[in-house]
């Protein structure tokens, strides 16, 4: 367009310098000079109207040219202002967004994405996401989340909670059937291990019970008792064994909860599993395991979106649709999120514009303005060429009525 404009102008000398000199061909001739000289002024005119706007016209530091370049600074501050008094206000936003249905466009979306909405937008997130995890330092971003769930791990106090969870069990009668299956597992325990606990007796029977075979009567009360024992506690819940188990329980509850001992004691456990290789080796495989699920779904959101993530989302959508209350519940949040965002950083957003702007230099904001403006610019110097000419033409032929 800066060609365009500037060939007119040519033109018109041209065709000035010839009709001057033909003019005496034809007093129709004069009409032709008459356009061409007023054509140059105008197009000259504007010319200098609009290079005056970003630089010094040939380079000449004429008063009030570079116009822009010299008043860049307060520029920014007036665009800032200019945001800020009209965009960034609370009251607008919210007044617009009171017309925005934040929750019927989520719902639509989930329930029912278009193809070419939902591609999108699934290959430009799984991108990011998938750029992200491969620009980063595997080795150091590994470090740092299992660092980071290792601290978790060593600052958890363990003790409390499991007393809570062993008091709640209880009060519901939960316990019960851990204390079923310890006194299975005793009863089992003690049926397979028959074998050991007679040698045992007969190795610490004397030689005149092993001669008699008093040895081997002994070991079978004893096994006969313990599994009479075993059966008679899983079957009468007011056993007072089993009484004594619940009172131990209650009692290791309310330890774990209360006294420092204690809990000091499973923190030692706790450090002890920490630091153990085989804990590591775990968490160095879940992580692994972990990025490696994370970027098969970043490289393949068509998958997930068909799988049962995206069953979920579809009737999340479709849930957000058909509830009147709740889309009255998600615009309201929407709204009064961005308002709140608004008045809490409306005065940084526009404080970024105008130290953005600060901080260019002449010429950076000079081209990125031009660039922006520029062809509507040149327009203005073709019209000004245009309509000085014809203003020529009218001006000749007053002369030559009056």
């Amino acid at each position: 367009m800066q060609r365009a404009a500037s060939g007119l102008l040519i033109a018109m000398a041209i065709l000035f310098i010839a009709a001057k000199s033909y003019a005496h061909v034809h007093p129709a001739i004069g009409f032709v000079q008459a356009f061409a000289e007023a054509a140059m002024v105008g197009g000259l005119a504007d010319w200098f109207a609009v290079t005056a706007l970003f630089r010094h016209p040939l380079r000449l530091p004429i008063p009030h040219t570079a116009i822009i370049p010299r008043n860049k600074d307060r520029i920014g501050d007036a665009l800032a202002a200019f945001l800020r008094e009209n965009f960034l206000v609370p009251h607008v936003v919210a007044r617009r967004m009171g017309r925005l249905d934040v929750a019927g466009v989520v719902g639509r979306f989930l329930a029912r994405p278009t193809e070419r909405m939902a591609g999108r937008l699934r290959q430009g997130a799984s991108r990011l996401v998938a750029d992200i995890l491969e620009a980063m330092d595997e080795e150091r971003l590994g470090n740092m989340a299992k660092g980071a769930l290792v601290h978790r791990l060593g600052a958890l106090n363990l003790a409390p909670l499991i007393g809570q969870a062993l008091d709640a069990a209880m009060r519901k009668g939960r316990h019960e059937g851990v204390i079923d299956a310890g006194i299975g597992w005793a009863a089992r325990t003690l049926e397979s291990q028959a074998d050991l606990i007679r040698e045992m007796v007969s190795q610490r029977a004397g030689a005149l019970m092993r001669l008699t075979g008093l040895d081997e009567k002994l070991a079978n009360a004893i096994l006969d008792g313990l599994m009479k024992l075993f059966a008679e506690m899983a079957e009468d819940r007011e056993h007072p064994v089993r009484k004594r188990a619940l009172d131990g329980l209650q009692n290791l509850a309310l330890r774990l909860q209360h006294e420092p001992e204690m809990q000091a004691k499973v923190a030692r456990i706790r450090d002890e599993i920490i630091a153990n290789p085989a804990l590591q080796k775990w968490i160095d495989g879940l992580w692994e395991q972990g990025r490696a699920a994370l970027l098969r779904v970043a490289r393949d959101p068509e998958a997930v979106a068909a799988g049962k993530f995206g069953e979920a989302l579809r009737q999340i959508g479709a849930s957000i649709e058909s509830d009147p209350a709740l889309k009255i519940v998600i615009n309201r949040f929407a709204r009064r999120a961005v308002v709140g965002l608004t008045a809490s950083y409306g005065d940084s957003i526009v404080r970024l514009v105008s130290e953005t702007v600060r901080g260019w230099d002449a010429g950076t904001i000079t081209e990125r303005l031009e660039s922006a403006v520029g062809r509507d610019l040149q327009y203005i110097r073709i019209n000004g060429t245009l309509v000085g000419g014809l203003v020529g033409v009218a001006i000749h032929a007053a002369d030559l009525v009056f």
